[in-house]
């Protein structure tokens, strides 16, 4: 007998084990138990030799006519060609290979009845008349007295279909699986009997007969129900144990306080917050008042009025007498934030200075490209506690930046950092975690699978502020040419009307430090169009206008004073790359060209267009694309097109990319630890397994009662991993 941690080579000898392990990087019994088929066929039913169709699939039952083998002229081998009929027509199997090689030649005698499967081929011999037949078919023997009873056997029978890879053959997986299963022996089931009960799922070594050798499809389902459950519950009891660990740390709670600098900002804001606004601060507000670290997703769909939430929630911490910090991804991010919450609070960031308000903090902002003055300022600004608000990119990261106390950590637009950057930041506080509100506004699927997964608290902002306006989104297609001259007159025509356009391309166009997202490839394509190679056609095009070019590469003073410059109306178009993906906020720019559309992601695409229709002018965004009518590219960008729901449109992200490796660190299109749970399809496996998960823990925290599901846990959660998911 062998157990799940059996090396390979000791079930089924060194030989096999070693293509097993490097074809496809399995090595004991439980990598191979839990190597699933990727599909499953079947023979179906029996077909009639004389209804035959080229290239069809068939199960035929017939009796063997005549045998014959012979040398094969044009090349050294040996072909044996067996000719069987079923009274109502005739059809020749061909097997190749050497002579003697097949145990056809020894089991299909002339007169010996049989099953055959396989796919119809034609070929025209030298008499001219044309023949069918089948290409090494798989066939059974069927003895006569049960003819009837085997063919049907045969033919329903469930065919696994598994992951393989190449010079390693599916029948050698298949043959594998079936000699591990024979000797397996597995411990108690890990999974509580009453759970079982509830849920109505099979044992698990049943799951594991059922998903290898199912009996019929029903038992297949049945298996799949079982083995789907254990993956879902086993992570959920995993961020059950993460929430009450959570619950337990400690964190410095920051209530709401009464006539502080929260109060009075609120007193002067100039619009109204919708309910959605009120709604979602009012759950940041209490879960800022509470002992232990807040975490908490917001998301928003652009321009829906993310940054006034996180500030309110700022000043509330700093009313607290701590301090925020703000992370945002790029240094022009970094700036405009840092510039809007200045303007946003007036005299009431302006602490120790002539005209600051009675309660006042100060706004710190921290780039790696300041200078050494400016950075020096920002540094004890925020070691001492004199800004209550620091913004900044990665520089907040670097070990010589200190908080007196730092008490909430926002990270605006997440999918830019690594989890482990934004932990960094989270260990800056002594005695105790700070509070996290990770804000975006199209999740990449591995915040989804975490949502969903129950990893987040989720706050969810759906309504437009009173003045927004919805952005129209429309593909620009190969097959249309006159769309893209429209194109360049719609942008003469904004622009005649005072209006701002942004034209964005993938890459800058030099050869070193190329920015841009080539996000599908497929064949020779060309280059995807640089703003360099862009600009010289602008000139004609967009001729008398006044063009900008942002990127990447600019020194940080150039980019910011290129933004000063837009902000200001002194440019008509500003051409860029992704740099001003997000963030950038410019009101009377109302229409966006995305060259090579195609080669962005369903995130970057959203969040782009985002930067158009932030005031009270209608917004169009035109996506322009090369990508031919049915093709997955187009699809995406007719999706995006289509809605301007950021979940559904990370949803779409995540059907195309899959979720990554939920407990690892492998983003999306990586391999992933879940091998049958799907999150599209499996929300209600994921959500009951979280109740029960929940409850299970809640009773028994280390698991001391149900020893079996601890040693899952141990095996499915290494050290790395462990600390990666409670980073997240």
């Amino acid at each position: 007998m062998a157990n799940l941690d059996e090396p390979l080579r000791n079930v089924l000898g060194d030989k096999t084990a070693k293509v097993l392990e490097k074809g496809l990087d399995l090595r004991t019994v439980g990598d191979l138990v839990h190597h699933y088929p990727r599909r499953y066929a079947h023979r179906g039913e029996l077909t009639p030799l004389s209804g035959l169709q080229d290239g069809e699939h068939v199960t035929v039952m017939a009796e063997v006519v005549k045998v014959q083998g012979r040398a094969i002229t044009r090349s050294p081998g040996y072909v044996l060609e067996i000719t069987v009929t079923d009274g109502t027509g005739q059809l020749k199997l061909s097997f190749f290979g050497r002579k003697g090689s097949y145990r056809a030649e020894r089991e299909l005698a002339p007169g010996t009845r049989g099953l055959f499967a396989g796919k119809i081929s034609t070929y025209v011999p030298r008499s001219g008349n044309v023949q069918r037949q089948l290409t090494h078919p798989q066939y059974k023997v069927v003895a006569e007295k049960s003819a009837e009873q085997a063919a049907q056997e045969w033919a329903d029978e469930i065919i696994p279909i598994y992951p393989s890879t190449k010079g390693l053959a599916i029948e050698t997986i298949g043959t594998s699986v079936g000699m591990v299963l024979d000797q397996l022996d597995l411990p108690a089931d890990p999974m509580p009997a009453p759970l079982l009960g509830r849920r109505r799922l099979i044992g698990l070594r049943e799951a594991y007969e059922g998903i290898h050798r199912p009996g019929s499809w029903e038992e297949l389902g049945r298996a799949k129900a079982r083995l789907k459950w254990d993956e879902a519950f086993v992570v959920q009891v995993a961020l059950a144990q993460r929430r009450l660990a959570a619950a337990a740390l400690p964190a410095t709670p920051r209530p709401p306080s009464f006539g502080g600098i929260l109060a009075e900002f609120d007193a002067r804001l100039p619009f109204e917050l919708t309910e959605g606004q009120r709604q979602v601060g009012d759950e940041i507000a209490a879960d800022l008042a509470l002992e232990h670290p807040m975490h908490r997703l917001l998301q928003g769909d652009v321009g829906a009025g993310k940054t006034v939430i996180a500030l309110r929630a700022m000043l509330q911490v700093v009313d607290g007498g701590g301090q925020a910090a703000l992370l945002a991804p790029t240094e022009v991010l970094a700036q405009q934030h840092h510039r809007s919450i200045t303007a946003m609070l007036g005299d009431l960031a302006q602490a120790g200075q002539i005209g600051g308000a009675e309660h006042a903090t100060r706004v710190a902002l921290l780039t790696g490209s300041q200078g050494a003055k400016a950075r020096k300022a920002a540094l004890l600004d925020a070691a001492s506690g004199g800004a209550g608000i620091v913004v900044g990119t990665h520089a907040l990261l670097q070990e010589s930046v200190q908080f007196a106390d730092l008490g909430l950590v926002v990270v605006d637009e997440q999918h830019r950092f690594g989890v482990e950057q934004r932990d960094a930041l989270r260990e800056k506080t002594a005695g105790g975690r700070p509070h996290v509100l990770v804000m975006t506004a199209t999740p990449i699927p591995r915040t989804v699978a975490m949502t969903v997964f129950g990893d987040l608290e989720t706050s969810v902002l759906g309504q437009l502020p009173a003045g927004r306006s919805e952005i129209r989104t429309h593909v620009v297609p190969p097959e249309r040419p006159a769309f893209l001259a429209r194109t360049w007159e719609r942008i003469r025509e904004e622009a005649a009307q005072g209006r701002q356009v942004y034209i964005v391309c993938p890459r800058i166009g030099e050869q070193e430090g190329d920015e841009g997202d080539s996000f599908e490839q497929e064949g020779d394509r060309r280059s995807p169009l640089g703003i360099m190679e862009l600009l010289p056609k602008l000139e004609e095009l967009l001729h008398g206008l006044r063009v900008g070019v942002l990127h990447g590469k600019l020194h940080p003073d150039e980019k910011d004073a290129v933004m000063r410059r837009f902000t200001d109306r002194e440019l008509d178009v500003l051409l860029a790359t992704t740099v001003i993906e997000v963030g950038v906020d410019v009101p009377n720019a109302t229409v966006m060209v995305i060259m090579d559309a195609d080669r962005f992601g369903v995130s970057q695409l959203h969040q782009l267009r985002g930067r158009v229709g932030r005031g009270s002018l209608h917004g169009l965004c035109l996506l322009v694309t090369d990508a031919e009518p049915g093709s997955k590219a187009r699809e995406r960008l007719d999706a995006v097109a289509s809605t301007t729901d950021g979940f559904k449109l990370s949803r779409l992200d995540l059907e195309q990319r899959r979720e990554g490796d939920v407990l690892g660190a492998a983003q999306a299109g990586r391999s992933s630890s879940l091998r049958l749970l799907t999150l599209q399809r499996d929300e209600d496996v994921i959500r009951d397994a979280r109740d029960e998960a929940t409850a299970l823990v809640g009773d028994d925290p280390d698991l001391t009662g149900h020893p079996g599901l601890a040693t899952v846990l141990d095996s499915l959660l290494d050290e790395d991993r462990a600390d990666f998911l409670e980073k997240g």
